[in-house]
Formats: C-alpha cells, structure tokens, sequence
C-alpha cells in the first residue's frame, strides 16, 4: 500500500481511482491506513463477500490472498497479480497505461 500511496498523484491525474480492501474491521483498517499515511479509501470486506467473489480467499487460513485488480469504468477486470507481486504497482501502473510516468 505504501507503494501505491507514493505515487497516488500519478494514479489521480490519470483519473484511476485506486482502493484497497482488507479482510479486517472498518475501523481497523482506519487505523492500519491512517498508521501508514494512505490518503485512498480502505474498505471492509470483514464479511469475506468480495474475496470469496474474486477467488483470492484462502479458506484453510481465513484470511484473503495478495491480490491487485485493476477493473475498468466499464466494470470489466482487466489486470489481475496475485502475490509478492501484487504488493509493487508496476503491474497496475502498465494495465493503466501509466508505465511510462514511472521513475
């Protein structure tokens, strides 16, 4: 997340909207964002909906996998990295057409 909020403005002049979404309570995650200085929306999925949704929970563990969707104005996914990976925004700065701008 930390990567990401580093090059934020990147993502806003392009007009990507960037969220992340954890497993963990709203105000837990307030917290986790506010601790790291992430300016993004941090959303709830404490219910598990949206991970089950997107095939990236780990029912042994209970807990969500490291995952980056980067999905359309149309609502069509376009750019799925799952791991390490998914932590550096290089992936979601190419599907956004933004590698160019990354220094």
């Amino acid at each position: 997340m930390r990567q990401y909020q580093a090059d934020i403005a990147k993502f806003d002049a392009s007009n990507t909207q960037v969220l992340g979404i954890s497993v963990d309570s709203g105000p837990a995650n307030a917290h986790w964002a506010k601790e790291l200085g992430v300016t993004f929306p941090v959303l709830s999925d404490f219910m598990r909906t949206v991970v089950k949704d997107y095939g990236i929970y780990n029912e042994v563990q209970g807990y969500a996998n490291r995952a980056t969707f980067v999905v359309d104005k149309q609502g069509i996914i376009r750019s799925i990295e799952q791991g390490s990976t998914a932590i550096d925004p290089t992936g979601a700065y190419e599907a956004c057409g933004l590698a160019e701008k990354k220094k």
